[in-house]
């Protein structure tokens, strides 16, 4: 027991590296059946300008995986035994980014038709004699690990790995065996060194060499696993499997701002109910993103009624965008996910008195501090989500000008769509979601005409006050009040958004989030 405790102390008991080299397959067309016309043009130039340059260079990872399952990558990333200097040197516009790994980015086009190819150096197998340990209890600089290139800290966590090294280490430190292929367009030949093509026929999600030291390297691995097996409908692979609850207490010590992107990924790439599904069987439901914490239950549900059809309908129709190839954006997403969140406690301010619009403005900041933290680079996300709460009260006043001048706003769109889903799960009188969309596809006289009937709508209101009796029913500190009568004009049928859906002011999108 003393000889385990110093040893741990030490850093000598954490996860040792990974050793598994496999061997090298080469399969050809007749076998992969890589449909060529799924490749991206700039990835193959990328790759043929290194190959002219005397280096080896293949497209990798991910991008080979979709290959191989017919689907259409939408990413490209190339690896090369060139180092990122001599990378750079090769095109006019690449950048080394990254100080973990180091790699880079060879960009075409500008504005936002740009294409990155990102472009990785082929690197060695983490070892006992080649790692530098950090324990908790050293205060090392960035300046001082710049300095060295393979770091861990005492659980095993890969700190930073810039140790350049053959193809076959290259391969032994990917993560799974579905993401460890290399595919040469040139030859148009595959290099398997641990059997991912037979595991992608299998479906199977399998981690390259000890599944639980490889976790250890790097937590976000069990995020990955997630959400692979979300995305591909795939099995995962028992000793895969097994260590993922025990090594998930890890994850805190992760940046937020990655475990934050990770998240995003999980429920905004096209399979975001199918990832809550899988966090949920592998026991990761609660206590991983404060923003899900938000939303599910104890055992990692989502709940019933309102507030769990809510979330549930964005999720649909977030996947249901990206199948479509429209684009979508995380602000949306997380606006829908903390919603209720934002509702429950602005009520609780009016309650207390506090005037509508300032009582959203405190609730907003305080499920920010809660659920967001600050996490850099946010800002603008944020200000989008800030943004699409601040409106709903907005389109309570339909009344002289305002109206005119919120279909204006550059996230009208955003803003409506969010008041069409509330609307949709009862979260919102369809009544108003309804006269919006009217008004925001009508001529100047529909428009008119829609502002005399919710004038006239509203008389009634004030009407019904003036003679109903007062009592807690009537007590308006609850929450915003409820649209009153329907918009007599027949409702439109929405139109689908045919543009970016980037919460232009345009017509109303899908409920999706336009965002």
């Amino acid at each position: 027991m003393i000889k385990k405790f110093i040893n741990r102390l030490l850093g000598k008991d954490a996860a040792k590296p990974v050793t598994v080299l496999g061997t090298r397959t080469e399969v050809g067309v007749a076998e992969h059946g890589i449909d060529p016309s799924l490749l991206d043009e700039r990835a193959t130039r990328v790759v043929k300008t290194l190959q002219e340059a005397g280096f080896e260079a293949y497209i990798v990872g991910g991008a080979v995986r979709d290959l191989l399952l017919g689907r259409r990558p939408k990413d490209f990333d190339v690896a090369t035994n060139a180092t990122p200097e001599q990378v750079k040197s090769l095109f006019k516009r690449a950048f080394i980014i990254g100080r973990r790994f180091r790699i880079v980015h060879v960009v075409y086009g500008r504005g936002r038709e740009h294409e990155v190819i990102e472009v990785s150096t082929f690197r060695a197998l983490l070892t006992e004699s080649s790692a530098q340990r950090v324990t908790g209890n050293e205060k090392t600089s960035k300046s001082e690990l710049a300095g060295k290139s393979h770091v861990v800290d005492e659980s095993g966590r890969v700190l930073r790995d810039n140790v350049w090294g053959p193809q076959v280490e290259d391969a032994a430190r990917r993560d799974f065996t579905i993401n460890a292929m290399y595919y040469d367009p040139a030859r148009q030949m595959v290099v398997d060194y641990h059997g991912g093509l037979k595991d992608i026929r299998a479906k199977l999600l399998r981690m390259i060499g000890d599944p639980e030291t490889r976790y250890r390297e790097d937590p976000v691995r069990i995020l990955r696993v997630v959400r692979f097996a979300a995305k591909l409908g795939f099995a995962i692979e028992p000793a895969t499997r097994a260590p993922i609850v025990a090594c998930a207490k890890q994850l805190p010590e992760v940046p937020i701002s990655r475990l934050f992107d990770e998240m995003v990924k999980l429920l905004q790439t096209g399979h975001g109910l199918a990832s809550l599904e899988t966090l949920k069987a592998q026991g990761l439901g609660r206590g991983l993103f404060p923003v899900l914490d938000a939303v599910l239950q104890a055992d990692g549900s989502l709940p019933e009624g309102p507030r769990g059809a809510f979330v549930r309908q964005a999720l649909q129709d977030t996947d249901a965008r990206v199948a479509d190839g429209r684009s979508v954006a995380p602000s949306f997403l997380l606006a829908c996910l903390l919603w209720h969140e934002v509702k429950s406690r602005w009520q609780a301010l009016r309650a207390k008195g506090e005037p509508p619009v300032p009582a959203l403005q405190q609730a907003i900041d305080q499920v920010f501090d809660a659920r967001v933290g600050d996490i850099s680079g946010r800002g603008k996300l944020a200000a989008d989500m800030r943004e699409i709460w601040l409106m709903q009260p907005r389109f309570e006043r339909r009344g002289g000008s305002g109206p005119y001048g919120l279909v204006e706003q550059p996230r009208y769109r955003a803003g409506f769509d969010f008041l069409r889903l509330r609307a949709d799960v009862g979260d919102a009188d369809p009544a108003l979601a309804d006269w919006w969309e009217d008004f925001a596809l009508g001529s100047d006289d529909d428009r008119a005409a829609l502002i005399e009937d919710a004038k006239a709508a509203e008389r009634q209101v004030r009407q019904h006050r003036a003679t109903a009796p007062s009592g807690p029913e009537g007590d308006e500190a609850a929450g915003p009040e409820p649209l009153a009568g329907p918009a007599k004009k027949r409702r439109r049928r929405r139109r689908p958004s045919k543009g970016r859906g980037d919460g232009g002011a345009g017509e109303p999108g899908a409920a999706a989030g336009g965002a």
